[in-house]
């Protein structure tokens, strides 16, 4: 394999990429003069395997109906048996079209309107969204911070579970955006938990290869078959890759009745011909990909490593946030003594970085921003530049 370059720049601009082209249209932000650091996709060029295999099945010329055959569920198998050491049946496989979508379908089928639907804060916005906007409640399970990483709050979960008494509970592993990875220690309380109170657990791990040297990933479908009627879990090479335009998701379902509606409901929409590039590009990648994403995370770990170095020495008043996975850094800037509409502000006029506004995620993100550190080194040092600019009130 060539060794990927990943301090290459490659100009993204004028490409409709969400991160580069259309600041202006979803934050509002001129974006002439700043370094877009918001949205979670990283700025390498995917595997060599991966383009040669889109340029043949681009140069087959025919693009009709398309379904999802043996190869590409084989390959998802070997990579997840390989790489993390989990068995997954063919089964349990439903797919989607991304996993947000396949988590809002999930929410429409298995909870109903005024349910409530529990996330751990500081969440991904998008869950946010997709419960609210599917007249559902969003019930914030803060995480305790602690100089080790966040900590899941039991006691907390349980006293929600009892009061508000909510269907569906929403997990993130690794955890974005503060990068925790969560062990078997931790997840097996919190499906015991969930599994007491009848809640069905929707965990969401597309993060699951991005893992730091030495870390490891616990999915939900590690823990053994007692707690299979009662998870499930999303999958998907486009975090691992740089696939997110190329949509195919993976919900895998242990539960046959669950899987059995699911399906029903992902016809009732439509949704049952799959893009062919998108399978092109996942099979490839699970397939050939295992190389590059040994380099890929070393370099990953190197930036994060370079990074939070770098801030101790310029930004002492910005503190990293251990992570034992993904490609985010989050970041507390409390002590700057600022509210958020204005420590946004100072970011966009004097550090120059269109960041992700730590209220984006809940309450519990207030004072925080995050930083994609899936990029090229010049990035982070044009960010370490400008954050070098801002100092406590």
């Amino acid at each position: 394999m060539k060794q990927p370059n990943f301090n290459q720049v490659i100009d993204r601009h004028n490409t409709s990429s969400v991160k580069w082209d259309f600041l202006n249209q979803y934050l509002q932000l001129d974006q002439s003069e700043l370094l877009p650091m918001w949205v979670s996709d990283f700025d390498f060029r995917c595997p060599d395997e991966v383009l040669q295999a889109l340029h043949s099945r681009v140069d087959h010329g025919v693009f009709g109906y398309s379904e999802r055959d043996e190869g590409y569920y084989q390959a998802v198998i070997n990579w997840f048996a390989e790489r993390h050491q989990l068995t997954l049946h063919r089964e349990w496989f439903t797919s989607i079209e991304g996993v947000v979508p396949g988590l809002a379908l999930l929410i429409q089928l298995l909870s109903k309107p005024g349910d409530g639907v529990v996330v751990q804060g500081p969440y991904y916005g998008s869950f946010a969204k997709i419960i609210s906007m599917n007249d559902r409640q969003v019930l914030e399970n803060p995480l305790l911070a602690s100089i080790d990483g966040y900590q899941m709050d039991y006691r907390h979960l349980e006293q929600l579970f009892q009061q508000e008494k909510p269907r569906l509970f929403l997990l993130c592993n690794p955890h974005n955006p503060t990068g925790r990875c969560w062990q078997a220690e931790e997840l097996i309380p919190l499906l015991a938990l969930c599994k007491q109170y009848h809640v069905m657990v929707l965990s969401d791990e597309i993060w699951a290869d991005l893992t730091l040297p030495g870390e490891t990933f616990t999915s939900v479908l590690h823990l053994g078959p007692e707690w299979h009627e009662h998870v499930i879990a999303a999958t998907s090479a486009s975090k691992t890759f740089g696939l997110s335009s190329l949509r195919i998701s993976n919900f895998l379902i242990p539960n046959p009745d669950i899987r059995k509606a699911f399906i029903n409901r992902l016809n009732a929409h439509g949704l049952d011909v799959f893009n062919a590039l998108s399978m092109t590009a996942a099979t490839a990648a699970y397939n050939y990909g295992g190389p590059w994403m040994d380099a890929l995370q070393a370099y990953l770990a190197e930036n994060r490593r370079w990074f939070e170095q770098a801030l101790a020495y310029v930004a002492p008043w910005c503190h990293m946030v251990k992570a034992e996975g993904t490609y985010l850094a989050w970041l507390d800037c409390r002590d700057l003594g600022l509210d958020d509409a204005r420590l946004k502000q100072v970011l966009l006029d004097k550090a120059k970085i269109a960041a992700s506004m730590g209220e984006s995620f809940g309450p519990m993100g207030s004072g925080f921003i995050r930083i994609n550190l899936g990029c090229p080194r010049r990035y982070l040092e044009s960010a370490i530049a400008g954050l070098s600019q801002l100092s406590p009130l």
